[in-house]
């Protein structure tokens, strides 16, 4: 069993237009540390995740998941 932890924090930053930099400021956390969860090489600590998601005003369900995020544009098109 894999305990990767798979992430939308690059597409959300992007999506705002937040540098890892701000991002890691109101985090309180390193801005490689930011680099280093969207790539998938850490697993945030709970709190991490939860203060992450709060920032973004989201469900951590939403940026966090053990299976990868369909492409978007992948699910079905209604006609």
């Amino acid at each position: 069993m894999s305990e990767i932890v798979y992430n939308r924090i690059a597409m959300l930053r992007a999506e705002r237009g937040i540098s890892r930099r701000q991002l890691a400021d109101a985090l309180g956390v390193h801005y490689q540390t930011i680099g280093y969860l969207e790539r998938g090489e850490y697993s945030p600590s709970l709190y991490v995740a939860l203060r992450i998601a709060e920032f973004f005003e989201v469900a951590v369900e939403v940026l966090f998941s053990t299976a990868t995020f369909p492409r978007i544009g992948d699910g079905e098109r209604s006609a």
